[in-house]
């Protein structure tokens, strides 16, 4: 197997939301009030290259995003709460061609979570099949989606992806998995905190996992203190979540990968585990 972290741009976000500050509504409102941000911040997407069949993990951001009207206008947080930088060359496709991967032959997409960063590459995969938790397309969809912070109108016309739903089978300390391939070196878990139907990818390597952890956390060192960040929805499953991510990077060397940090492709070339 292979495993690429491939960078679709950048996303500046307010510091309060790399690590929450309060609870409940408060804790969103003292992030979207913050008025310190981050530096620009990557944007990973994944492709693993695998005897069953390429597998993406998150598709990136769109440089559409760039476009005035892109976002709807009454929705504060992309108007006030994100600064995003994406350039043509740098969405998914085309670096997936540099690889001398086409995306075509993309055998399936897994998507951590629906939010822009991470399904704006969408457009690129249209003979995958794509896998989406059914609690995540419950969350995302419609007006209600919408108001949520989900651009579901620029989804693609085309867009039915697989909805998952993870059975109750325990891998390590977490309570809800499932095979991706039938050698079982690659399984998803279930780590719902960031958004509900939040899921993350385990690749076996033998000596060492990679986890594949989507916005578990904003980076390795904030989910080592624990850290929860401002947005999640649900700030107690999101504490859990971390707390067995914490006691699975415990029970064997494990490379903790996440979709902001900016160490993250230094630390999976390295494969230098947490």
């Amino acid at each position: 197997m292979k495993i690429h972290a491939i960078q679709t741009g950048t996303v500046a976000i307010k510091s309060r939301q790399r690590e929450g500050k309060g609870h409940g509504t408060r804790r969103l409102l003292n992030t979207l009030v913050d008025r310190e941000w981050t530096p620009p911040l990557p944007i990973y997407a994944y492709a693993i290259e695998h005897p069953e069949g390429v597998i993406v993990v998150d598709t990136g951001e769109t440089a559409r995003v760039t476009e005035p009207g892109y976002f709807p206008r009454w929705h504060p947080y992309p108007r006030f709460g994100v600064r995003m930088g994406v350039e043509q060359q740098q969405e998914i496709g085309p670096q997936l061609r540099q690889l001398g991967i086409e995306p075509g032959d993309v055998r399936r997409v897994v998507m951590t979570h629906l939010h822009t960063d991470h399904a704006g590459g969408l457009h690129h995969f249209p003979d995958s099949e794509i896998l989406v938790t059914g609690a995540e397309l419950d969350v995302a969809g419609g007006f209600a989606g919408r108001v949520r912070g989900y651009p579901n109108r620029r989804w693609p016309d085309w867009f039915a992806p697989t909805r998952l739903e993870l059975p109750a089978t325990g891998y390590g300390p977490f309570p809800s998995s499932m095979p991706l391939t039938d050698s079982g070196d690659v399984t998803i878990v279930g780590l719902p905190g960031h958004t509900p139907g939040h899921i993350g990818v385990v690749v076996d390597e033998g000596d060492l996992r990679v986890f594949l952890a989507g916005d578990s956390s904003y980076d390795q060192e904030l989910m080592l203190r624990g850290a929860v960040d401002g947005v999640a929805p649900d700030e107690r499953a999101a504490r859990l979540t971390i707390e067995r991510i914490q006691a699975f990077i415990r029970e064997r060397p494990t490379v903790y990968l996440v979709a902001h940090d900016p160490d993250t492709g230094t630390r999976l070339e390295e494969r230098r585990a947490a």
